[in-house]
């Protein structure tokens, strides 16, 4: 049972034509090259409009009133029905949109289910199984099987009385002006789903609550049926699918190992029968488009998930681009900030297409590790939609575009191309000689089907031999992506979709979440990533065995991250004890997290106001001292410094050092950057902190120094306070 509109409802009866199918047009289409047939002439438009929602006898009368007594309708509409008909066997029925999301949520909630149609028996259940929605009804009532057609109210009583439901405990869908008097008749709870008939006042009037479309019906539906909790990891999929598509902007470690499975979560009661997402990467392409389907490796839980139903194009094809913002539901934008002022006028044109369209509003949820990212979209696209469409509509396309703002709470990286291809070679191997044993198998045995003339045996036969080739096809999937195990995505509240997302976690300060994710995680991450790589390791969970960067990561977020940050907002603290608790573990675990990755762009992390240097001005601003912070700063030009990387950022670190073998020079740099000039720290103001790292810094090259202990010798002595003695690492983490 679900309370809707303040009405307690125990069952839904739904139409069939015009309400759960779009076949009302395809009807007319063929009705029309019916008539055309048999009489050379079309039936008028009237006739067409009013016949809608009627039994075929109440159909026949209005036709022949409008042509002639001897008009052959029962002809007309029986050739109408084989032409339909040949058209659904061929290209499928054509359902509404939302439809599958309202059946799984009402069935779901408990609700007893029926169709009331004036189709003829065969023909509805044919459309029904070939829909793949009979699964849904408890019963079906058809034309053919009641004296009094619509608008005559028998169909819904006998369908409310076969549930055994009082009518007015019943939602009664309807489209047509005809239907909706027969559900009123009834007593039910009539609505209202528009098709082709404009419904007038007296529609409106029968209606309980009337919807324009099937989709803003779903919209209040969710409020009235339970809400699921963030899934399980290894929870399956639902396993009905929506007729909705969501895309990925930038097919990277973020977008398919973390965004695709959020979208294939999606509301835990269905999920997109597509996901799109682009990329630049061909190979990437060609191999995840050959199989339908990726897969994403949970070391932790030696467990790979499934993501299908996947199509890659490619990120400079424009025309795919576009599609993709026309068609989708929901975007997740997960590229770095340079590629998204390069893509900006694309997703501009994209949403010009889509307002031309269909009218409908997007999400874009944006992954972008940047605080306050979705505003960077939002006036990036803003600004390019002022190029390419007029300005009273780019401001409707703006109010109809939600820029969500998210924190990503999980780890994930992507295999390297020559890992990928090895991968690919080994499990084509292996599909080939599994085909060749199976079809050897085949060949062995013989067909009595074929001998016998046993239509059954020869059936069972053929399928058995097909049944091989696609378990040899569905044994095979590729690991692109090592992840971690967290789940939920953190998103300002503000977009209706959302709320229809299980695993984004809604809140309504995201600037809190960021805060954290950018000072506890971010800088902490990318320190662990240096110091690990200077030691010589290659992963972030390899380093983590090592008692020096392990003290080093625990001891800044401890001892300076976090009591600066409670000192700043008090109320923070179950949130910063849960999710350090939880960096942590990840660290440790994080043995397909290259240091390589994680520790690139040390420029970025290290401006004024990011990352690190921003923690650190925190804590100055508490009386907090920082040494290992510090410390990390000194490791993170070091390593630029050092490593063998051609890497811009490196190159770029390694020309300032080269000036004049000065700190001051790389920190302290205010030159271009991404366009704009780099916020680095100020000579003067700053040349206490500038000193105190050039210390660090000078330590660590010095080869009769036993600086690169540091981090041991500071705990030993009391740097982590009331958590020394530091002789166990995992028990001060927890």
């Amino acid at each position: 049972m679900i309370e809707f509109q303040g009405k307690q409802i125990q069952a839904a009866i739904f139409d069939m034509d015009g309400t759960m199918f779009d076949t009302e047009r395809l009807r007319f289409k063929t009705l029309n090259q019916a008539s055309r047939e048999l009489t050379g002439k079309p039936i008028t438009e009237t006739v067409l409009m009013g016949s809608l929602g009627l039994s075929a006898k109440r159909a026949e009368a209005l036709a022949k009133s409008y042509h002639s007594e001897d008009y052959p309708y029962a002809e007309i509409r029986k050739r109408g029905d084989e032409l339909e008909l040949s058209y659904v066997r061929t290209y499928g029925v054509p359902v509404k949109t939302g439809l599958i999301e309202v059946l799984e949520r009402l069935r779901k909630s408990g609700l007893v289910m029926a169709v009331a149609t004036s189709s003829r028996r065969a023909i509805a259940e044919e459309y029904l199984i070939n829909a793949n929605v009979l699964k849904y009804f408890d019963i079906t009532v058809c034309g053919d099987e009641v004296k009094q057609g619509k608008p005559h109210p028998e169909i819904f009583l006998r369908a409310a009385a076969a549930l055994n439901t009082p009518p007015d405990q019943c939602l009664m869908f309807e489209d047509s002006e005809n239907g909706l008097r027969s559900a009123a008749g009834a007593g039910g709870q009539a609505i209202l789903i528009e098709d082709i008939k404009v419904p007038t006042a007296e529609m409106h009037a029968q209606a309980l609550r009337s919807y324009g479309h099937m989709l803003d019906f779903l919209d209040e539906l969710v409020a009235c049926t339970p809400a699921m909790g963030v899934p399980a990891l290894t929870e399956p999929f639902p396993q009905a699918m929506n007729q909705m598509r969501a895309g990925i902007h930038g097919f990277g470690a973020m977008g398919g190992g973390y965004l695709a499975q959020i979208f294939s979560h999606w509301d835990g009661y269905t999920r997109p029968c597509e996901i799109v997402a682009t990329t630049g990467d061909a190979t990437l392409r060609e191999l995840v488009n050959a199989f339908g389907k990726y897969s994403v490796r949970y070391g932790a839980y030696a467990f790979d998930q499934t993501i299908d139903n996947v199509r890659l194009v490619d990120m400079a094809d424009e025309a795919a681009v576009i599609d993709m913002y026309r068609a989708c539901e929901v975007v997740g934008l997960s590229l770095p900030e340079v590629a998204i002022r390069g893509q900006a006028e694309l997703i501009a044109r994209g949403l010009v297409h889509r307002f031309e369209q269909n009218g409908r509003d997007l999400t874009i949820l944006v992954v972008l590790n940047k605080v306050s990212g979705a505003s960077f979209v939002r006036k990036q696209v803003q600004a390019a939609l002022a190029r390419v469409a007029h300005e009273s509509i780019a401001a409707q396309i703006m109010a109809k575009t939600h820029f969500a703002e998210t924190v990503v709470n999980r780890i994930a990286s992507k295999l390297t191309r020559d890992a990928l291809l090895r991968q690919a070679r080994i499990k084509f191997e292996l599909f080939e000689k599994n085909l060749l044993e199976s079809t050897s198998d085949d060949a062995r045995k013989p067909a009595p089907a074929a001998r016998r003339g046993s239509d059954i045996s020869r059936i069972a036969h053929k399928l058995r031999h097909a049944s091989r080739y696609s378990q040899a096809l569905g044994d095979l999937h590729l690991i692109l992506f090592n992840s971690e195990p967290d789940m939920a995505l953190y998103a300002q509240h503000g977009s209706p979709m959302l709320a229809r997302l299980r695993q984004v976690r809604k809140v309504d300060d995201i600037g809190q979440i960021q805060l954290i994710k950018n000072r506890l995680w971010n800088g902490t991450h990318a320190i662990v990533a240096w110091y690990a790589s200077l030691l010589g390791y290659e992963t972030i969970g390899q380093g983590m065995g090592d008692d020096r960067i392990a003290a080093l990561a625990i001891g800044l977020i401890k001892r300076e991250i976090e009591p600066a940050m409670l000192r700043e907002q008090p109320a923070m603290q179950p949130i910063l004890a849960s999710l350090t608790k939880t960096f942590i573990a990840r660290c440790r675990a994080s043995f397909k997290d290259p240091c390589a990755r994680v520790g690139r762009d040390p420029l970025r992390k290290l401006q004024r106001s990011e990352r690190v240097l921003g923690s650190i001005a925190l804590a100055a601003r508490h009386g907090i001292e920082t040494p290992a912070l510090e410390y990390g700063v000194a490791l993170g030009i070091l390593r630029a410094l050092r490593t063998g990387a051609p890497l811009a950022e490196c190159r770029r670190v390694r020309e300032l050092y080269g000036q004049g073998h000065s700190l001051a020079d790389v920190l302290a740099y205010d030159g271009p950057y991404n366009g704009k000039p780099y916020p680095g720290l100020d000579r003067q103001r700053d040349a206490a902190l500038i000193a105190r790292i050039s210390r660090h810094f000078a330590l660590l090259q010095d080869p009769d120094s036993d600086h690169w202990n540091w981090p041991l010798a500071w705990l030993e002595s009391g740097g982590l306070g009331e958590l020394a003695p530091a002789t166990n690492l995992a028990d001060i983490a927890a």
